[in-house]
């Protein structure tokens, strides 16, 4: 039976699972509008999810079909996925950052020859061994590849258009180039000390470290974006606005944001400060991320969570170069990066 949770002041969540995946679910928020129930997020494009949705919605006492509009934190399929279905069912308006919808646009465009080929030569690139990139020279079809194009932009630091509430945008820019934290400005139900509440996404969460890679983007240029630098100048932002509560897309709503900031800021420089001691011998990113500590031995990670740790890898790296602490080494293929 889907769970769901009443957090006041005309908020409400449900849990819709992600298939196959750790996270188990994203919470899906309902608010309270004068014009009707407005979603943040909507959860993954699947039949069990569908259905956890819709139950979710009935027992909050509404429907699919008497949704007023959908806000997406982000373009990912656990967040977006069905958006497009909740648009067919009541006519909402859906709405994402610019940044995230110009990825959603080239995704629809794209076609899944063109999307292997791409991660083929990136993870070539990187150092990946031939194993690795056999699979990819087969293309199947991938889930996630016609997502919901929205239909309105967010606009950091304007109001949403929610009748009766009081929702800014705040573009937070890491997790995703459009990633947004959407802040309720109203006093907390409960009478919490801080500045309202805050839908923080896949951006700030209790006990997870959001996955920062690169942005994984077909038109991502080659030293150009700073995933892991927007990331830390965003979470120095929302640290600053000091929420009474936090609602995220995972896990369960915390308090003392600032304090979880400080956490990851304090997690993201150890983890630089451990790769330059790696990077005393020049490694390729696959290398780096071979020896990187994560929740499991490098030998026991999937396929597809082995291309996600290597994203990773090359985001910090790429923080790394930019602050002037490593550096390519001229000449080599795939790159080989070292400490300065």
């Amino acid at each position: 039976m889907t769970r769901t949770a009443d957090h006041g002041g005309g908020v409400r969540s449900l849990r819709v699972p992600i298939p196959d995946n750790p996270l188990g679910h994203t919470l899906v928020y309902v608010v309270d509008t004068d014009r009707g129930p407005v979603l943040v997020d909507t959860g993954w494009d699947d039949p069990d999810s569908w259905d956890a949705l819709s139950e979710g919605l009935a027992a909050c006492g509404t429907s699919a079909a008497e949704i007023h509009g959908v806000v997406i934190t982000h373009h990912h399929p656990d967040h977006h996925g069905l958006s497009g279905r909740v648009r067919e069912a009541s006519g909402a308006w859906v709405a994402m950052h610019a940044a995230d919808t110009a990825v959603v646009r080239r995704t629809r465009q794209a076609r899944p020859e063109h999307w292997f080929a791409y991660m083929s030569a990136k993870l070539a690139a990187a150092g990946a061994p031939e194993e690795h990139l056999a699979p990819l020279r087969t293309p199947r079809s991938l889930p996630g590849l016609s997502p919901a194009l929205p239909d309105r932009e967010i606009v950091p630091g304007e109001l949403l258009d929610l009748p009766g509430r009081r929702l800014r945008a705040i573009w937070t820019p890491g997790h995703t180039p459009g990633h947004v934290c959407l802040h309720l400005e109203e006093e907390h139900p409960a009478g919490l000390p801080g500045h309202g509440r805050l839908f923080s996404g896949d951006h700030l969460l209790p006990e997870i470290t959001p996955h920062i890679g690169l942005y994984g983007d077909l038109e991502d240029t080659p030293g150009v974006t700073d995933p892991l630098g927007d990331y830390l100048d965003s979470l120095e932002r929302v640290g600053r606005l000091a929420p009474a509560e936090v609602l995220p897309a995972h896990q369960q709503p915390f308090t003392d944001a600032p304090a979880r900031v400080r956490e990851l800021l304090t997690h993201h420089e150890q983890r630089l400060t451990g790769l330059l001691a790696l990077l005393g011998t020049p490694l390729t990113p696959w290398q780096l991320a071979a020896r990187m500590e994560w929740n499991r031995p490098w030998d026991d990670i999937p396929y597809g969570s082995r291309n996600i740790a290597v994203s990773e890898a090359e985001a910090h790296l790429r923080r790394l170069v930019k602050l002037g602490r490593a550096q390519a080494v001229p000449g080599t293929y795939p790159v080989a990066y070292t400490a300065v």
